[in-house]
């Protein structure tokens, strides 16, 4: 079966069910005349000191009145000198509509940009929204092309896309075919449609406009560099997230940085997060997982974090930018930004495998089902360190929420009972008798101290295989195992202290555990 099938029929899937259990997704079936804000979970790479060059993932939620909210469409044509670029545009218009119907029919402004285009809707009424907006004063800059925001100066451009970014074997010619935007996309009445960056200017001013979420194509040329694109949007004093599973990118995976064309978007999305403005992903109003293009076959990552412990707010989000870029891995983070809700738990529906570290929280009981669901049905779990105690509140469990108490001995094979002193920390060993196990391959040293205090979990279930200990103060305990859970693999660590993550042979033992959980092989070269 066609993987693009099963995608479209598990979001599907999950639309409807979140239109049954949640009322701002049936909001988007009908106008609702009071509508209650866009909640959006924003990510967004913060500069971490002032001369390393790095950057810590952020994840917030933000929410919006709809009627100070805007969507620009971006030259979402209906066809292209590249047919790789036609082909992905086509791919993404389907739920890129529901996505403008479920906005519009929250009270958000639609702006149709096919740039070099509008002169095809000389009649239309949403072409005359734009053209009559009241005459305000907008900056110049809204006139030209926006080639860089003073933020980018010192930026390293992702990609080469100097022949143009047709990833198309033979390449295509160039050229300008496109007449109008693709029809998949409804353009309603109530709409506008516009190209100018002084006219969108003066309808936002007129609208009273401060929000902008702004999808499309390219990410790389038009949608961040059009006088009504990201940076211009960033200029005007806009709140601008991009909406990034809704973007593609003119990139040819045959230049530089030689990654795949998936991947290349990836980047551009990450250049954006650091220098120009946040992201978000189609979820927040359609529910279900992001749209991800066929092409993209990289197994697919889920990690559920909201830590106020141990980091792994931080820590985790690090990781994944590894799996992306060395392991070659399609990763969601599902955040709960220290909260006991985790919204992005459709992710599931479309993971390969699940990655969990929270601590003693209660989620909404349809969110711990989808995660339930998620082992029953056979998918795999990686757990660290607190994921012992994930689910075990020992204190008032909100109207709603559900704790799963058992869930360490049921399904880890734990038995976790407390901890060492944390300034002990602990001494970590390979067990001999298992050192061909898969996931302790390139694991070296095999023996090293671990900053994190030792936690308590002996005895472990027998069916688990043990494959690390961990000894303070003459005390030994096991650290990591691995096991079944009915169909699932399972594997867990105590591990996890921040400390941890800065250790090679920590982060490959993690890389290792999720390829294991997904019965594949680690990537050569790894």
């Amino acid at each position: 079966m066609h993987i693009g099938f099963l995608r479209l029929a598990a979001w599907q899937w999950l639309i409807a069910c979140a239109v049954a259990a949640n009322p701002s997704v049936a909001d988007a079936q009908q106008q609702d005349p009071s509508p209650s804000p866009l909640e959006l979970q924003t990510r967004a790479r913060q500069p971490v000191g002032d001369d390393d060059g790095g950057f810590r993932t952020q994840y917030t939620t933000v929410r919006w009145d709809p009627a100070r909210t805007a969507v620009i469409v971006c030259d979402m044509w209906d066809d292209h000198w590249c047919r790789g670029a036609s082909a992905r545009v086509a791919e993404m218009a389907p739920r890129m509509n529901q996505y403008l119907q479920a906005a519009r029919q929250r009270g958000v402004l639609i702006i149709h940009a096919p740039s070099n285009c509008t002169d095809t809707y000389a009649d239309h009424p949403a072409r005359s929204t734009a053209r009559n907006a009241r005459d305000t004063d907008v900056p110049e800059f809204l006139a030209n092309w926006n080639r860089q925001l003073p933020a980018e100066r010192h930026a390293e451009w992702p990609l080469d896309q100097s022949d143009g970014g047709c990833d198309c074997q033979p390449p295509c010619a160039t050229g300008q075919p496109w007449k109008r935007q693709i029809d998949t996309l409804a353009i309603h009445p109530e709409d506008a449609i516009s190209d100018s960056g002084i006219e969108i200017g003066k309808l936002l001013a007129e609208r009273g406009i401060d929000n902008i979420l702004l999808l499309g194509v390219h990410t790389n040329m038009c949608v961040i560099g059009r006088p009504f694109g990201l940076r211009s949007m960033v200029q005007l004093g806009k709140n601008v997230v991009l909406v990034r599973d809704f973007t593609d990118t003119m990139y040819n995976s045959r230049r530089s940085p030689y990654v795949s064309h998936v991947r290349g978007t990836e980047l551009m999305v990450e250049y954006i997060e650091k220098y120009v403005c946040p992201t978000v992903t189609s979820r927040s109003l359609l529910g279900g997982p992001a749209f991800r293009f066929d092409e993209d076959e990289r197994p697919h990552v889920a990690i559920l974090v909201s830590d106020d412990h141990y980091h792994a707010d931080t820590t985790l989000p690090a990781f994944a930018g590894e799996l992306r870029a060395a392991y070659g891995c399609y990763c969601t983070v599902i955040h709960g930004e220290g909260t006991n809700q985790f919204p992005a738990m459709d992710e599931l529906a479309e993971a390969d495998v699940a990655v969990l570290f929270i601590r003693r929280l209660a989620p909404p009981q349809s969110q711990l089902d989808r995660f339930r669901a998620f082992l029953d049905s056979g998918k795999p779990l990686v757990a660290l360190r607190t994921a012992s105690h994930a689910f075990d509140v020992r204190g008032e469990v909100p109207s709603g929420h559900a704790e799963w108490v058992e869930f360490d001995p049921v399904v880890l094979g734990g038995n976790y009972h407390g901890h060492g002193p944390n300034e002990a920390g602990s001494d970590i060993s390979h067990v001999a008798e298992q050192a061909d196990h898969p996931v302790l391959a390139g694991v070296m040293p095999a023996k090293w101290h671990s900053n994190g205090s030792l936690y308590f979990t002996a005895p472990i279930q027998p069916q688990a295989t043990l494959l690390m200990v961990g000894s303070t103060n003459g005390r030994t305990e096991p650290v990591t195992w691995v096991r079944r859970y009915k169909r699932a693999r399972v594997f867990y660590t105590s591990l996890g202290h921040p400390d941890d993550f800065e250790r090679p042979q920590f982060r490959r033992l993690l890389a290792n555990a999720i390829f294991w959980a997904m019965d594949r092989n680690v990537p050569e070269g790894r």
